[in-house]
């Protein structure tokens, strides 16, 4: 099982999360290979600038080539909330899951209507750096419970 998480940030060589992430990517590798995409391009910066609807047309097209492959889960604070064992679901029996992280203006509705699944953590807003390392842990989470490893209790 093959699990990408997309999102629109900048690339960082080292942060305070950098640690966590690679734990819980080497706590995977048991189960699925999981990587992280940070994109963020000029237009991107640019249209940050502009208006929040700018900015999530170029979200859309910054990861619209990766919207069709495998089965895609976008996180949206408006979406339905999932606890640990419903998200574990959405990895079972996948070859390829795709994540999508939206950047500071969240998704347009098209982009959302475009995945297989959208769903919220929580209606608090964190910074795109932690929810990534969130994101993570409950990826690792999610193909525990799959494999019954008493990491989840």
């Amino acid at each position: 099982m093959k699990i990408n998480i997309y999102i629109i940030d900048k690339k960082s060589k080292k942060d305070l999360y950098s640690p966590l992430i690679e734990h819980y990517k080497k706590s995977a590798k048991a189960f699925a290979q999981v990587e992280v995409h940070e994109i963020f391009t000029k237009e991107i910066a640019k249209a940050h600038d502009v208006s929040a609807a700018a900015a999530q047309k170029q979200y859309a097209i910054a990861l619209e080539k990766y919207i069709s492959q495998g089965y895609t889960v976008v996180l949206d604070p408006n979406s339905k909330e999932v606890d640990s064992y419903e998200f574990s679901e959405l990895l079972k029996d996948r070859g390829v899951v795709n994540f999508f992280i939206g950047g500071a203006y969240g998704f347009e509705r098209e982009f959302i209507t475009k995945s297989n699944k959208a769903i919220s953590f929580g209606k608090i807003t964190l910074s795109h750096k932690l929810i990534k390392v969130v994101l993570m842990e409950q990826v690792f989470r999610g193909l525990t419970i799959l494999h019954h490893h008493p990491y989840h209790k």
